[in-house]
């Protein structure tokens, strides 16, 4: 099976290593020095059970790369408009396009049924330019472990068996192309969930995002020390909270255990995707993980008045230093 991962960062290249390494005919899709590192050596996986390098096809190019079985997709939500249209040299007749993405996804209203089916979401997909790249070859993703790139060509992932990725088409409907990218994970060892009702298992995911992230941001620490605060845990239950309101008004179905997700955030050492972006300088996820839910709970008359507080903390953070200096 080819599959092709474009993005071969702390997510994509991880997968990418296991599936290389499994005997799966991979490519990934890169750029800069760490497409230069990986066309140099091959892609490095370091892991809490083994260390290991592998040789993958790389390029900046996806028309390089030419039509694959499977397409895995794991830039972040910021750069998703950009790549919608180099993707179509890498979709064949029944290519599937998974995208492993943080917080609400693009295509989250395609094939939802109900009044909001069909509803575009211009701040993460302006111009519908994914709607049409990919349309009914979407397939949605979640993927769970807290990876990082230390050095171009280095992935580390301290717990890569832990979690299961979950794919699932946004119309519930189990295609052979989503049972197939199903078993390349399964070949290269990394555990998969295939789900029908995939947005519960988002945002089941983004409270646990929205528990810690925002206040990490701004405390610029990992989840564990902006839970040495007490009034900083009592502000990740009023997250959870009002993320709980909007998922029940959205028609979703997540049994948030807040107890159990403060308890673990008081021992997590891990500085979440958003934070290692902000500290990179590079584009940070804040549309997908909070503008975006702020204006679903809009829509829907839910009040999220903490997150719509350290959201706009965050925005006056990232407007700062993007400003000239005096």
């Amino acid at each position: 099976m080819r599959i092709c991962v474009y993005g071969a960062g702390a997510i994509g290249g991880f997968i990418a290593g296991y599936m290389a390494r499994a005997g799966l005919d991979v490519s990934v899709v890169a750029r800069g020095a760490h497409l230069e590192a990986i066309q140099a050596g091959g892609i490095t996986v370091i892991s809490s059970e083994d260390e290991f390098t592998v040789k993958v096809r790389a390029s900046g190019n996806p028309a390089d790369l030419g039509p694959q079985d499977g397409v895995l997709v794991t830039v972040k939500a910021p750069a998703l408009p950009g790549i919608a249209g180099s993707l179509a040299p890498l979709m064949g007749p029944d290519t599937p396009v998974a995208f492993l993405t943080n917080g609400v996804p693009w295509w989250y209203f395609h094939g939802a049924g109900g009044a909001l089916d069909g509803t575009r979401l211009p701040l993460l997909d302006p111009g519908d330019g994914l709607w049409n790249a990919v349309g009914a070859r979407t397939v949605g993703g979640i993927a769970w472990p807290a990876s990082s790139v230390p050095e171009p060509g280095v992935i580390r992932v301290p717990s890569p068996k832990r979690t299961a990725t979950v794919l699932g088409s946004p119309d519930g409907i189990t295609t052979p192309g989503i049972t197939a990218l199903a078993a390349a994970f399964e070949q290269a060892g990394l555990p998969v969930v295939v789900e029908t009702r995939i947005r519960n298992r988002i945002w089941e995911k983004l409270a646990f995002n929205l528990s810690a992230g925002p206040m990490c941001v701004l405390t610029e620490t990992p989840v564990r020390d902006t839970h040495g605060q007490p009034a900083l845990i009592d502000a990740s239950r009023r997250v959870l909270a009002e993320a709980q309101a909007l998922i029940a008004a959205l028609g979703c179905e997540v049994a948030l255990d807040v107890e159990r997700i403060v308890a673990s955030n008081t021992t997590l050492n891990h500085r979440p995707s958003i934070l290692q972006d902000w500290q990179a300088g590079r584009p940070m996820e804040v549309d997908a993980l909070y503008n975006v839910p702020l204006q679903l709970a809009a829509k829907l008359g839910i009040p999220m008045p903490t997150l719509s507080l350290l959201a706009a903390l965050i925005r006056v953070k990232v407007a700062g230093r993007s400003m000239p200096p005096a």
